[in-house]
């Protein structure tokens, strides 16, 4: 929490549990940890050779919805529902919630209580054994792909709206550093392994060019 110098306030939801020492998520979170301390994200978002896929989105997905939860939780005072009565992405790009359980059909909700419950259904998600595994020897489901899919397509839904409606507030705090480090991460993880839909990734359409731009060069 000191990361964003004590600006962080407390939300409903909890950060996910970090997974047992010993198991290969431990091993691999610590793996990207590392490579994202270097500095080279493109080596961070990588699988590394003869690992199982399964377990790489795991652990990021794992890290994404945490970092992401730390980024929100700076705004929270800016983000109220007399501010932002609607989840947007700008004027063009407007988000209704649907979870099939609370919300059985799309629903408006102001951007604060969209985002509560997102974050919500994604930690139910995390801390689902049969849903997310990480405990040793525990099979991940057939549909784990698609569950993390859109576990991230709707996560970038919070990225979309800290961009454009609350960046001039992210740069008065002066955090706006980590929310770009964060979101390159998340961008160049996500078209690594072809999770989201490039229709779904309009809003921040200008800026993903730049990231994929610059991390041509560096391919080079």
């Amino acid at each position: 929490m000191a990361f964003f110098g004590g600006l962080h306030k407390q939300r409903t939801f909890k950060p996910r549990k970090d997974v047992p020492e010993g198991t290969k998520q431990y091993q691999l979170r610590k793996y990207a940890e590392a490579t994202l301390g270097s500095g080279n994200l493109r080596q961070a978002v990588v699988l590394p050779e003869g690992e199982d896929l399964n377990e790489w989105l795991a652990v990021h997905t794992v890290d994404f919805f945490n970092h992401l939860n730390m980024l929100y939780g700076t705004v929270t005072e800016f983000c109220t529902p007399k501010e932002c009565p609607v989840m947007s992405a700008g004027p063009r790009y407007e988000y209704l919630w649907e979870d099939g359980v609370t919300y059985k059909r799309p629903t408006k909700l102001s951007a604060p209580d969209y985002v509560d419950a997102l974050m919500n259904w994604v930690q139910t998600l995390l801390d689902d054994e049969n849903a997310f595994p990480h405990k040793i020897g525990v099979q991940f489901p057939k549909n784990f792909r698609d569950t993390v899919k859109t576990i991230v397509r709707r996560l970038f839904r919070v990225y979309a709206h800290l961009y454009s409606g609350h960046f001039e507030q992210i740069c008065a705090l002066g955090i706006e550093a980590h929310l770009n480090t964060s979101y390159r991460h998340f961008f160049l993880f996500i078209n690594e392994f072809n999770l989201v839909d490039a229709k779904e990734l309009a809003p921040l359409d200008e800026l993903n060019d730049a990231i994929l731009a610059e991390d041509n060069k560096t391919r080079r």
